[in-house]
């Protein structure tokens, strides 16, 4: 039994090698030749999806070279307000962020998946109908899978071929991207400022990136169009405010404009939805890529115990329960963020004018400044399958495993189990994503709690 994954980004690669590594074939499509992206776009590899890509055996080399970051400063104009800083080093096997441009994740996942028997990729294959699971392809023919999984972006195909809503809000502003390679002597940090005097009332965030090139945002009217921002020269004086002197060459510049939409469900039937065709999010806070990276690892397990017979299909509506609640959570985040940035009436302007002018010198009130809250796992707190817990722990298994104080016989389950000797005081059960799905101090409950963990 065959999963059709539609789209081959980051997310749509994520699920099918996550697919393969449970042993499932997966028909991987994408309309484009082969992958063609340009520029960093989704810049920050947060430790959750370095755990992820590490599953399918792309972690270590993506963090690798990656450039590691532990500290994001905030600025107004050129006062520092606050720092938000994480250990360089502990028990964890990845760093807390890796910037990495979007461009080589996506180069590294194709090489896995071109490796990998289970995935049957194919190019120049433009889903243009979908029926009972079947797919129509425009070059001509049809393709049938027991299962379908749409990440095939925000313009997803198989989300209007649905007829399915995608309700939102766009954000005024645009946001003026680029690419630029030069020698500075900045720190591998993220900085970002508040009313620079480069780009007086908004914004500019700075990251650095592997080889000496820096990823510069800008906040700017809507009406700004990157192509004349070059050939008027007014590019390079925003750059010039940033590098100096320094020479400098410019690597890859576009313009967004942020939205904030998500499905009312992420399930239609035998079709799934995940990453940006799930729900879209503006970057800032690092929780677009990231959670799209979740998404696949969250049904790629459920998927895998379903067809594999081991859970009821009923599961499978646990993911929209979860990957729903984790992406209502990331577009409050960002939601709340861009309003800070983009404030929608004349008094909210006004009142953060003020909150940016007093935070230099009334300290109390830096911690409302909102320059991004930095991603984080969801955890499944609220989730019918998770008994307590639902945390994410970097536990690497094909089965659920039973993190164990002592000596226990493996509990009796159709379900995939295994015990580990485990650190806490209690039996932990950690399912196949690494979320912790129940505690307990009584061993004899274990098969009860792994039965409830797949809806059983």
């Amino acid at each position: 039994m065959t999963v059709a994954v539609v789209g081959a980004g980051p997310v749509g690669m994520t699920m099918a090698l996550s697919l393969a590594r449970y042993g499932v074939p997966t028909l991987l499509l994408d309309e484009d030749e082969r992958t063609t992206l340009k520029g960093s776009r989704s810049i920050c590899v947060q430790r959750a999806s370095l755990e992820v890509f590490d599953r399918i055996a792309c972690g270590t080399q993506i963090a690798e070279e990656g450039v590691t970051w532990t500290c994001g400063r905030t600025y107004y104009r050129d006062v520092e307000l606050f720092q938000v800083c994480f250990p360089a080093s502990g028990p964890e096997r990845f760093p807390p962020f890796v910037n990495l441009g979007q461009h080589r994740v996506e180069e590294i996942l194709l090489e896995r998946v071109e490796s990998e028997p289970r995935i049957d990729l194919r190019w120049r294959s433009r889903v243009v109908g979908y029926r009972d699971g079947v797919l129509q392809i425009e070059s001509g023919g049809e393709l049938e899978a027991e299962y379908v999984v749409a990440c095939d972006g925000p313009h997803s195909t198989l989300r209007k071929l649905l007829g399915l809503d995608f309700p939102g809000h766009s954000h005024r502003d645009r946001f003026l991207i680029a690419d630029v390679r030069a020698q500075l002597p900045f720190p591998n940090e993220r900085r970002f400022f508040f009313d620079p005097p480069s780009n007086p009332g908004r914004q500019v965030l700075v990251h650095p990136q592997p080889h000496d090139v820096w990823r510069i945002d800008w906040q700017v009217p809507p009406e700004v169009d990157p192509e004349e921002e070059r050939r008027s020269g007014r590019l390079d004086e925003r750059i010039r405010a940033i590098v100096g002197d320094t020479p400098y060459e410019i690597m890859w510049v576009t313009a967004y404009t942020f939205h904030q939409r998500m499905l009312p469900r992420f399930r239609n039937g035998r079709v799934f939805f995940a990453g940006d065709a799930a729900h879209v999010m503006s970057v800032f806070g690092a929780r677009g890529m990231n959670s799209g990276v979740q998404d696949a690892e969250n049904l790629a397990w459920k998927l895998w115990g379903v067809l594999d017979g081991w859970a009821p299909p009923s599961l499978l509506d646990t993911y929209d329960t979860e990957r729903r609640a984790a992406a209502a959570h990331n577009l409050a985040v960002t939601d709340a963020t861009m309003r800070f940035m983009v404030p929608r009436t004349r008094a909210h302007r006004l009142a953060r004018h003020a909150l940016l002018r007093l935070s230099p010198y009334v300290e109390p009130l830096r911690r409302f400044v909102n320059s991004g809250r930095l991603s984080e796992p969801f955890v499944y707190r609220a989730s019918p399958i998770v008994d307590s817990g639902g945390e994410r722990l970097d536990v690497q298994a094909l089965s659920f495993v039973v993190l164990a104080p002592r000596e226990v016989e493996t509990p009796r389950t159709p379900v995939p189990v295994e015990v580990r000797r485990g650190e806490e005081p209690v039996f932990v059960l950690v399912r196949p994503d690494g979320h912790v799905a129940a505690r307990t101090d009584d061993a004899s409950r274990l098969p009860e709690l792994v039965a409830l963990a797949v809806a059983a």
